[in-house]
């Protein structure tokens, strides 16, 4: 007998391939593709309140952007995908010199590009998912390989080309790696999709991570898509969050916070946005099996779980040792993000994360406040179109603080086809966005001076930031006074730029962290811990001082800040920790079980010592439901036999159960339950 679809596959198919408009054959686009097409598509789009935009580039200048990033001259580098899937599609490669690194730029200052510089074409590069421009380097981000091209003359043109990582699968895929981005440290931020499963060295030696564990997704330790920090070289490398599906990109703000999205499983409306919190596990996969989600959305339907409960069991949210989400947007596809922190007079989404979902349409910001140990956030649209051949597949920020917008611009997205597979009418535009009467420029900054470099330390564009960064960390001490003006300015975030310098100033470390600890933002305390560990500090003095700290962010730093570490004082401080959950706040547990994560039986056996008799709380259950200990199985039990938990409580006490280790307490607890449910 033939299977036959479910109705609600099929609804979920049709919404999916409304998102995408995904086509099935190939387009005419005769008639889409130029200069005045372009201008055309132009007034389809609806922009935010107070805001414009304008067409900057378009074809033949630049065709299908892939990925963009913007240089400390308000140039926009493009990386293009001509030859997207081209291993594998039947149109071919369709640029057979390969695919093109191209500069576009305007040398008149009227709002749009009138020179086109390619500075590296080759089918190396084709379709590279990922270009952060630092000074003369040019990082790209291709699978199975993270480049370094270098202009050591100035002419635009690459005259070198290194590996920093290779070894990376999902080569010619959507969900190989992604762009590297310039974090506040002065180090390097990336991330790959489920579809990278490993890196390596350039000799092809597995990259090995500060933990001593080879980077790859074969075992348990590391699942599915992967987000990453390291040094300049590649050094220090830390996998700081697994288990994602599709995380296209990273956004870090100047605090250190970093923000993703994910896309589901095309259908699903499991489309999410996530505050990456360090080492945490984001439960694509079944943590314990591998298995995917549709094996525990199975099993929910059967015990009465609702439709609109999917995407929360999509990414298996309901399971202990899983970091929430920070907003789920349904159906899409989801592609470049930024978080902007620009201060340009008339732009409303200040201090927000900015996101390009190519599947909807649209481009966002999803303005995010604190929420317990975690955050919240809502849906604004900045840019959107009812023009199906609109896909904005990146955003970034200019030196003048306008945003700038890549559109695919095709028929369909992703799913590893293209509408557009004629290189002769192949699109792709450019957008700017800014206040109504905002004109373009590009602030240049005295960077051989100090306080020329403080000045453009408060640039909103990463690249300007890098270069300011760079010289002043190299001043060190002379940059000191100048820096300082900085930190005691009102804004929080350029106070965090500076502090990662002043507190990098060989031997005025802890007299600059021990003021930030004592600062009345929690963001500021929230970055000097951070530093702290950065730096390899003895970590337990800034966690002593922050334990009873009263912002639950803080206080999340602090758990996280004790993973891992073997003193005989870090299970009291967990302890101290785990005794302010308030049992209503997901985040702050999760916060704890990071902190925990291969002592639990140190850190929960310090605290049932601290909470004695009083661990049967809504709090103190939420703490026995997330942990790994010895003592779980027994408390569950009492947890599943008390006559004060209700029938709808006891099957995530039971779920919880799975995640604790095969011992004979698991054992002899099991025992006890299964004696307890024949009375």
């Amino acid at each position: 007998m033939k299977n036959i679809a479910s109705p609600l596959k099929w609804i979920c198919l049709l919404e999916a391939l409304a998102a995408a408009s995904l086509p099935l054959f190939a387009a005419d686009n005769s008639t889409r593709s130029g200069p005045q097409a372009a201008r055309e598509q132009l007034k389809s789009l609806m922009v935010a309140d107070g805001l414009e935009a304008a067409l900057f580039a378009c074809e033949p200048m630049v065709r299908n952007p892939a990925n963009m990033d913007i240089d400390a001259r308000g140039r926009i580098w493009i990386t293009e995908g001509v030859n997207y899937r081209s291993s594998f599609q039947k149109w071919g490669r369709l640029r057979p010199e390969g695919d093109r690194i191209v500069i576009l730029e305007d040398t008149n200052h009227d709002g749009t590009a009138d020179q086109e510089t390619t500075f590296y074409q080759g089918n190396d590069i084709n379709t590279a998912l990922g270009i952060c421009v630092l000074g003369n380097k040019v990082i790209v981000s291709c699978s199975p390989n993270i480049f370094v091209f270098s202009d050591t003359d100035g002419d635009d043109k690459s005259d070198k080309k290194e590996l920093l990582f290779t070894g990376i699968s999902g080569v010619d895929h959507d969900h190989g790696v992604h762009a590297v981005v310039f974090g506040p440290e002065g180090k390097l931020y990336f991330n790959m999709g489920n579809s990278g499963q490993q890196i390596k060295r350039p000799d092809g030696s597995p990259v090995i991570d500060v933990e001593g564990n080879e980077v790859n997704t074969r075992a348990r330790r590391y699942r599915q898509g992967l987000v990453f920090r390291c040094n300049m070289d590649g050094s220090d490398f830390e996998v700081l969050g697994h288990n994602f599906r599709n995380n296209y990109e990273v956004a870090v703000d100047s605090f250190g916070n970093l923000w993703q999205s994910d896309n589901d499983d095309d259908g699903n409306r499991g489309v999410r946005i996530n505050f990456v919190m360090e080492y945490g596990n984001y439960g694509y996969a079944d943590e314990i099996t591998g298995a995917g989600w549709n094996v525990a959305w199975k099993q929910a339907q059967t015990k009465g779980a609702q439709e609109e409960e999917r995407p929360s069991y999509h990414f298996h949210q309901y399971d202990p040792g899983v970091v929430p989400n920070l907003l789920q947007t349904g159906n899409g596809s989801p592609t470049g993000i930024v978080f902007y922190e620009g201060r340009l007079r008339g732009w409303p989404f200040q201090n927000q994360i900015i996101h390009c979902d190519a599947g909807p349409r649209v481009v966002r910001a999803y303005p995010a406040q604190p929420d317990g140990a975690g955050y919240k956030a809502e849906i604004a649209n900045i840019l959107s179109s009812d023009d199906t051949w609109f896909r904005p597949a990146d955003v970034c920020v200019a030196p003048d603080g306008s945003i700038y917008v890549a559109d695919w611009n095709d028929a369909g997205v992703g799913g590893h086809f293209m509408a557009d597979q004629k290189f002769e009418t192949m699109t792709g535009r450019i957008y700017r966005v800014a206040p109504k009467g905002h004109k373009p420029h590009a602030p240049v900054y005295a960077l051989d001076t100090a306080n020329g470099c403080v000045g453009a330390l408060q640039s909103p564009n990463h690249a300007i930031r890098y270069l300011a960064w760079t010289k002043l960390h190299q001043l060190q001490g002379e940059a000191e006074k100048d820096l300082l003006k900085l930190w005691r300015s009102a804004d929080p975030y350029f106070r965090a730029r500076a502090l990662q310098l002043l507190a990098r100033i060989n031997g005025r470390e802890k007299k600059y962290l021990d003021l930030a600890l004592k600062d009345s933002s929690p963001d500021i305390r929230v970055t000097a811990l951070r530093i702290a560990r950065a730096l390899k500090f003895e970590v337990l003095t800034y966690v002593r001082a922050l334990a009873g700290d009263s912002s639950a962010q803080v206080r999340r730093e602090c758990a996280i800040a004790l993973r891992h570490n073997k003193s005989p004082e870090a299970p009291k401080l967990w302890a101290q920790l785990a005794m302010q959950h308030d049992g209503k706040d997901r985040w702050y547990v999760e916060a704890l079980g990071i902190g925990a994560d291969q002592q639990w039986d140190a850190f929960l056996g310090a605290w049932l010592d601290q909470a004695a008799e009083k661990w049967n709380t809504l709090a103190g259950r939420d703490i026995i439901w997330r942990s790994r200990a010895t003592k779980t199985p027994a408390l569950l039990v009492k947890i599943l036999t008390d006559p004060n938990t209700s029938a709808g409580e006891k099957p995530r006490y039971l779920r919880s159960m799975d995640f604790i280790p095969k011992s004979p307490e698991k054992e002899a607890a099991l025992a006890e339950l299964a004696l307890s449910s024949l009375k």
